[in-house]
């Protein structure tokens, strides 16, 4: 594969873009303090996706599954290119998140033998999948299996909305578990592995009133789930200017969670915005999607 890097001004944020004839990949390399102190890569697992929620640049411009090959290759040529390939031995904490274009769920069969070979390549790498909560069990009890075995799995569902009227709308997606769904599965699989279940919500005007607080509050429990709120990058608009309006209503809105005893933590992207906004937005790659779907 051929890549592109680009780099945030901050130097805190890296985007690899790999291109081929077929298809376009993106994986972002985070640097918090040091490559040392802590590196995390998001990786893709499709590319494009076609879950198509409205705020994602990918949208549901699908091209294809990728193979557990080039799903590991990513993660192998970004750490050779920054020349910390030694990640086991220097990294305090290392982390793989697949979640930066690609539904997991919708590619399980290849993201599970990945899971297996990146395990035995970064045996301290944490492996987080993030998923929508697509509704097919049988993919889920195999989850569990693997996340049983191997005790660097992390679960993240991607709810973003407390009710599940508005989260269709966000999520058009039709085959994904609701919230209520999504919480007896992340109870079951916490059971399981004794592991806590992020869930990631991403704030907007229209998702942080007081009843989405208490919607959240009476579905997920915090002896099980964690939350990560953040910044929602509208395709449209610059990470930058989002971040800049939204993040003092977010840490407003992490308070009414950390007094009842909720894990929380925030995702801010500061940084990324001159490199073209979060996971899925990068501009080179939307150009490629477009061209691939009108051609």
């Amino acid at each position: 594969m051929d890549y592109k890097v680009f780099e945030s001004s901050e130097g805190n944020v890296s985007k690899y873009v790999f291109t081929t004839e077929k298809f376009v990949l993106e994986s972002v390399l985070y640097k918090y303090e040091s490559f040392a102190k802590r590196t995390v890569i998001c990786c893709s697992i499709q590319s494009g996706c076609p879950v198509g929620c409205i705020f994602c640049g990918t949208g549901n411009k699908f091209i294809q599954n990728v193979d557990s090959d080039t799903i590991v290759k990513q993660i192998e040529l970004v750490l050779k290119d920054k020349n910390i390939e030694n990640v086991n031995s220097m990294c305090e904490k290392f982390q793989i998140m697949f979640m930066s274009m690609g539904e997991p769920m919708l590619n399980w069969k290849e993201l599970k033998i990945a899971l297996y070979k990146l395990n035995v390549l970064y045996p301290n790498a944490q492996l987080l999948i993030s998923t929508i909560g697509v509704n097919n069990d049988e993919v889920f009890n195999d989850l569990i299996k693997i996340s049983s075995e191997i005790d660097k799995i992390g679960l993240q569902f991607s709810i973003h909305k407390s009710n599940d009227v508005e989260r269709n709308k966000l999520i058009p997606y039709k085959n994904k578990y609701s919230l209520r769904e999504i919480r007896d599965r992340g109870m079951f699989w916490n059971k399981m592995t004794g592991r806590p279940v992020y869930l990631n919500y991403c704030l907007t005007d229209e998702n942080s009133k007081s009843e989405d607080i208490e919607n959240l509050k009476n579905l997920f429990s915090p002896i099980i789930f964690n939350f990560t709120f953040s910044v929602i990058c509208e395709k449209d608009s610059d990470l930058k200017s989002s971040s800049e309006k939204q993040l003092p209503k977010i840490r407003i809105f992490e308070k009414e969670f950390l007094k009842d005893g909720y894990n929380t933590r925030i995702f801010d992207p500061a940084g990324q915005d001159d490199i073209g906004g979060g996971c899925g937005q990068l501009w080179y790659v939307q150009n490629f999607l477009n061209k691939k779907s009108n051609g």
